[in-house]
């Protein structure tokens, strides 16, 4: 049932331009592997084989210092609404910071947001569907503003502080290599 592919066909473009949400993960040579769902419109396919996806504020930073370690992530959608599909993206990631040169050009991909944190930006080196017909059906209502509603109250400092305390380690003690 499963299918692999070199490449985002068009096809696939537009099942991924139509999901709300999708998962990210990545695991470091020793220590616990990280699965994240992400959504808020943070990821934009750059063409066939490159992705990039906005990651923002949140409690942890594991992707970033996963990637120092072990450069590979899995990104992956799956149907929630009619026809049943999963999609995984495999490849490699370079972590994109506010102060590296390419910042800009990848952030003005994105809608403005004060918690945009770091951008990764993905080699696809293979595509996956297969079938789904086991997920279940789920109604997307409307995407959450807490996050967003949370860093606009914070100043540039105070979220300065937050990275500081909470995103520079991970839950395995890693350092996350975040620059400011």
């Amino acid at each position: 049932m499963a299918t692999i592919y070199k490449e985002i066909s068009q096809k696939l473009q537009d099942f991924i331009a139509k999901q709300h949400i999708f998962f990210v993960a990545t695991a470091a040579q020793e220590g616990r592997v990280n699965l994240s769902p992400k959504g808020l419109d943070s990821l934009r396919i750059l063409d066939k084989n490159h992705v990039a996806w906005l990651n923002l504020t949140g409690s942890g930073n594991e992707t970033a210092a996963h990637l120092l370690e072990v450069n590979r992530m899995t990104i992956m959608f799956c149907s929630f609404e009619k026809n049943p599909m999963i999609l995984r993206l495999y490849g490699t990631a370079e972590t994109v910071h506010r102060p590296d040169a390419k910042w800009d050009e990848y952030a003005a991909l994105f809608k403005e947001d004060k918690g945009m944190r770091q951008i990764f930006v993905m080699k696809v080196e293979a595509v996956q569907t297969s079938c789904g017909y086991a997920v279940p059906f789920y109604e997307f209502k409307e995407d959450r503003n807490v996050l967003t509603t949370w860093t606009e109250r914070k100043s540039g400092d105070e979220l300065k502080e937050y990275w500081q305390k909470k995103n520079m380690k991970t839950i395995d003690n890693k350092p996350t290599g975040m620059k400011f």
